[in-house]
């Protein structure tokens, strides 16, 4: 059976190698994340734990659920879902996004009336 932290770093390698389909550098995540180019590579190869801070941070990075990392969890819930979804919008893009999940729960309103 894999270690958990294998399986975390391994999740950490594949995020960092296929961001928005080219990957970055450990270098390049280390500095978004404020830490060490070291320390990622520590995390990929299991060598450091991250801590659930870390992963937090990784998650909201990436704009993925922290659940990501932990292979076998339950399904991410509607709010994970959303929540990742939307992670990287801008205040008028989140506005748009809640002004039309409004207008869809009106129409299904209007429609079982």
């Amino acid at each position: 059976m894999t270690d958990i932290y294998d399986q975390i770093g391994s999740k950490i390698r594949e995020l960092r190698t296929t961001l928005k389909g080219k990957g970055i550098s450990q270098e390049e995540l280390a500095r978004a994340v404020k830490t060490t180019a070291n320390t990622v590579s520590r995390w990929e190869t299991a060598t450091y734990k991250p801590s659930i801070a870390d992963l937090e941070v990784l998650a909201r990075f990436f704009g993925v659920p922290i659940a990501v990392f932990f292979p076998g969890a339950q399904p991410a819930s509607r709010a994970n879902m959303l929540i990742s979804a939307t992670a990287d919008l801008d205040e008028r893009d989140l506005e748009e996004v809640t002004l039309y999940a409004r207008f869809r729960r009106a129409q299904r309103a209007k429609r079982k009336a």
